[in-house]
């Protein structure tokens, strides 16, 4: 099974209005907020510029396969996440 993130559904009325730069926006504007949140609830705290903009490319390289993309691993094996809970 593939762990992709990707924006809400919308419903059928919804989807045949939206242009594919709208679908592009709320595709961007989502893997976003999935990067914020990955900050706020592993290292608990605000991301800096780089990490953030390497996670976000990261993302989008595979497609929003954060499994792929290795994110959640990483930052369980990161030194900040283990030294926080003593590992």
């Amino acid at each position: 099974m593939r762990s992709i993130v990707r924006p809400p559904s919308l419903v059928a009325g919804q989807r045949s209005w939206q242009t594919g730069a709208e679908r592009e926006l709320s595709r961007s504007e989502f893997y976003s907020a999935f990067v914020l949140m990955q900050y706020f609830g592993y290292p608990r705290r605000d991301p800096d510029t780089t990490g953030f903009n390497f996670w976000l490319t990261k993302l989008n390289q595979f497609d929003g396969n954060y499994q792929s993309a290795g994110m959640v691993k990483a930052f369980l094996a990161s030194q900040e996440y283990r030294t926080r809970f003593g590992l």
